[in-house]
């Protein structure tokens, strides 16, 4: 079976990313496969999944907002800052109502630095943080800049609470967690994790592994990718004759002669084209380029057969 496309998985809990997608890779009979943007094991919700061809796609999708449902449980903080981990301390949660609580919150909107984890897959000379810090050797790296786009409470019922967040790529929701809980006075950890959003997909797209075990035939895998082209939907589009996907398929130079921007097709008022997805008339991907600083040519930033 050939398949080339992006498939939103569901990841479910109890379960690594990596295990998930050698999964899929086995349901599907692929040979190569890729995914973008790791859940924690315990986490579920939208895994992006590269097919084959597609995973030279995969760098579009790493740097894009996400957003989660998250719950937070106060007064038990754990080493590794979630429901995994073991508790460091614990406090009795202090009477404390909803305004007070939404003010709390509302303080973790907007750009700030991050501590990471210890207990996070960062690498340290080479090491993922996590094994180092169950050698007894945790090492905190600096704090980053990352940015709440949204968060807000859904429901209390203390001492849990829940919450809904959209927010940079690279941000941390147990240290987040972790984070408001001090604010609040009684610390705190990640008790639940669903990603719903990633890169512009929904868990409404999503494909559980269950639902893919049930595809025991190839139309019906199929139906669960979604095509190469459709996955880059805000990308500037220019449909190539003959002459182009010739050049294209030889890797030869490709010029803003060849391809002048009043002949690309945009879906909506955008920025200055930086990236330009190339198709055939049949709306197949051939090409991904990327306009030049001199602006008289592009590069190519991957190419599909």
């Amino acid at each position: 079976m050939s398949l080339n496309g992006v498939m939103i998985l569901d990841k479910p809990a109890d379960m690594s990313s990596a295990r998930a997608v050698a999964k899929v890779k086995k349901l599907l009979g692929v040979k190569k496969i890729g995914h973008t943007g790791t859940l924690d094991p315990f986490a579920t919700g939208v895994l992006i999944c590269c097919i084959n061809q597609a995973t030279r796609l995969a760098r579009f999708f790493l740097h894009d907002d996400k957003s989660y449902q998250a719950v937070l449980r106060l007064g038990v903080q754990t080493d590794t800052l979630d429901a995994t981990g073991q508790p460091t301390a614990q406090a009795d949660v202090p009477p404390i109502g909803e305004d007070r609580l939404s003010a709390v919150f509302s303080r973790f909107k907007g750009r700030q630095l991050q501590l990471p984890p210890v207990y996070a897959a960062l690498k340290h000379q080479g090491t993922p943080l996590y094994k180092l810090a169950r050698r007894g050797r945790p090492v905190q790296k600096p704090a980053r800049p990352i940015e709440v786009k949204s968060i807000g409470i859904t429901w209390i019922d203390l001492p849990d609470i829940g919450f809904e967040l959209t927010c940079s790529s690279g941000t941390y929701v147990r240290a987040l967690c972790a984070d408001i809980g001090k604010a609040i006075g009684c610390g705190g950890h990640l008790a639940r994790l669903r990603r719903t959003a990633s890169s512009g997909f929904t868990v409404d797209q999503a494909v559980t592994l269950a639902a893919l075990e049930a595809m025991d035939c190839e139309n019906r895998l199929k139906s669960a990718l979604m095509p190469m082209n459709s996955v880059l939907a805000e990308m500037p589009i220019f449909i190539a004759g003959p002459e182009i996907l010739e050049r294209i398929t030889h890797g030869k130079r490709l010029t803003t002669e060849m391809i002048p921007s009043e002949s690309i097709r945009k879906p909506k008022e955008q920025d200055p084209v930086v990236h330009l997805k190339v198709t055939d008339v049949e709306m197949n991907l051939k090409a991904v380029l990327k306009a030049c600083t001199d602006g008289t040519n592009y590069d190519y930033c991957c190419v599909f057969h």
